[in-house]
């Protein structure tokens, strides 16, 4: 249940945190998104005739859209992107092996995309439509995949679209100025800086994420219960001679009550360590067979799990405890 609990927090702190660093390696200071687009996917498309729009704004230094085409239920994407701009804007493509984009259907992939389809320089890669991988990059610039933009846009029926427009400016003071002025001049489109963007990527700030997390606590927490429930019955039933001889000796029912919780107490400890323990085992797991979905090691969530833990097994070792401690000394101490 702690492992669970853990692991699924993790997961969604993990990836969050993986897509704003890579966000932020594109070295936009401003980025530019479709009218009603979401925070995380995108998948709506603007023409890209507003790429000049926005380059004509004062202050603005480089203006690049990228047209993206999802691959994958993970939300990793292909990022068709027009080489020489994107590399001015990011700082340029680390090359790990082989070099950038050539021919139209030539495909770049970062290191964790490489490594979980096992993938390198000369393969190809089959999405519904054959690339050959030409170079493989240091992870951190926007996309686990680039390509050139056009063949992208042919391919998906994207022509003449993009989907976000990312904007450099001439000086980080001027930031303000060209947010003003592309929002006065496109009012419909969404305008934020980078650091407004990744600060909405959070757990607290995606709408259904919260829900779930509580949701999944509340099932652990069921589970638990009815876990412990269960084998706190079946111990019961295992040392009803026992407590008929401590009845016997003159212990009371709240005595017989308390050593039963305590005891579960005990163990619900040991199970929170144990699972705190596994939720390492879990990200280790993850790294070696999926490395583009990364899990966080999520401390703060260590009290609550140990809380879950603990509420789960008392309440599930209550009516147990409360058989035991009502049982007649003579019947317990008959039993076989």
């Amino acid at each position: 249940m702690v492992t669970l609990i853990l692991t699924l927090v993790g997961l969604a702190r993990g990836m969050l945190r993986d897509l704003s660093e890579r966000n932020r390696g594109t070295g936009a200071d401003i980025m530019v998104r479709p009218p009603n687009s979401s925070l995380l996917a995108f998948t709506l498309a603007m023409p890209e005739k507003v790429v000049t729009k926005v380059r004509a704004q004062p202050h603005v230094a480089l203006a690049t859209g990228t047209f993206i085409h999802q691959i994958d239920a993970f939300g990793d994407f292909i990022a068709g992107i027009h080489l020489n701009e994107f590399n001015v804007l990011s700082g340029g493509l680390t090359y790990v092996s082989g070099g950038p984009l050539s021919r139209p259907d030539d495909l770049v992939i970062d290191t964790e995309y490489a490594r979980s389809k096992h993938l390198q320089v000369g393969d190809t890669l089959d999405l519904g439509v054959t690339w050959h991988i030409v170079g493989v990059i240091e992870a951190g610039k926007g996309s686990r995949a680039f390509s050139a933009i056009g063949q992208l846009q042919e391919l998906y029926s994207g022509t003449g679209t993009v989907n976000v427009i990312w904007v450099k400016a001439d000086d980080p003071a001027n930031i303000p100025t060209i947010i003003n002025s592309l929002k006065e001049n496109l009012p419909d489109y969404k305008v934020d800086s980078m650091e407004q963007y990744l600060s909405l990527l959070s757990v607290d700030a995606i709408p259904l994420l919260k829900p779930f997390t509580n949701v999944v606590v509340g099932v652990g927490v069921l589970v638990g219960f009815l876990v412990v429930c269960l084998s706190m019955y079946t111990a019961v039933l295992d040392r009803t001679r026992e407590i008929g001889i401590l009845k016997a000796l003159g212990a009371s029912p709240a005595y017989i009550l308390g050593v039963l919780m305590r005891e579960t107490a005990l163990l619900a400890l040991v199970g929170a360590i144990l699972g705190i323990i596994m939720s390492y085992g879990a990200r280790g797991l993850l790294r070696a067979t999926a490395p583009t979905m990364t899990m966080a090691i999520a401390y703060s969530w260590w009290p609550g799990a140990f809380a879950v833990a603990l509420a789960g097994s008392l309440l599930g070792a209550l009516f147990p405890g409360l058989k035991a401690a009502r049982q007649d000394a003579i019947e317990a101490l008959s039993y076989d």
